[in-house]
């Protein structure tokens, strides 16, 4: 029975997210100091990070901290996701769309309140991997080793038979800290080598005999 997977981040991996400005330019458009448009919502940051706040009220602290109107507040709200959801990484999502049925995928995600129906709708993850683990919903964040073990437990595999991919050196290291072997996100040839030299796997778009479908182990993710 196999119990091979692969983990992955979504922002910087199986999403191309530059850096947009968007606060520095409603900083400038506000008259307000450099920094101070995170400085003012960094609680507000965090808790959607970890889901203790909703999405209304997220717009509602944007707006009483930075003095906006509810248009204006929702206006730089689509800026930040704009940034926050860049752009598909094609690439690597057509590879996962090839391994499918080779092994389990999952994603483990720092997010955002609101992230999971926004991802969904526009690059359709949840139909790409088999689970999805979002910090807004299970309230922990990576590098925390819980955040790692849910979403070993989510696949039910053991941490050594998952590979991690994420672009945070320092989540690279606390996956391995846990037992999950990891690999840092750097472009998209090198992913690719790392995921299926741990797979076993045929390449995509390879004429090589496909390996045989993955199945869900039948135990929790307690151990190595």
């Amino acid at each position: 029975m196999i119990t091979a997977c692969v983990i992955l981040d979504i922002g910087g991996v199986l999403e191309i997210t530059p850096k947009t400005d968007w606060a520095e330019r409603w900083e400038v458009q506000l008259g307000l100091p450099p920094g101070t448009v995170n400085e003012r919502l960094r609680d507000t940051w965090r808790a959607g990070s970890v889901g203790s706040i909703s999405e209304l009220e997220v717009h509602e602290q944007v707006a009483a901290s930075l003095g906006l109107c509810v248009p204006h507040a929702e206006a730089l709200m689509a800026d930040f996701w704009a940034e926050y959801l860049g752009t598909p990484n094609e690439e690597l999502i057509a590879c996962l769309q090839e391994l499918r049925g080779d092994c389990g995928l999952g994603i483990l995600s720092n997010s955002f309140v609101g992230a999971r129906e926004r991802e969904a709708e526009l690059y359709h993850f949840d139909e790409l991997v088999d689970q999805i683990v979002y910090s807004h919903e299970i309230g922990i964040g990576k590098p925390d080793p819980r955040a790692f073990k849910a979403a070993c437990a989510s696949l039910r595999v053991r941490p050594k038979h998952c590979l991690f991919i994420d672009d945070s050196a320092g989540n690279v290291e606390a996956a391995q800290a846990v037992g999950m072997q990891a690999h840092l996100f750097q472009d998209n040839a090198q992913a690719i080598k790392r995921i299926i030299a741990h797979l076993g796997v045929r390449p995509p778009g390879s004429s090589m005999p496909r390996r045989r479908a993955f199945v869900v182990q039948p135990h929790p993710c307690t151990g190595p």
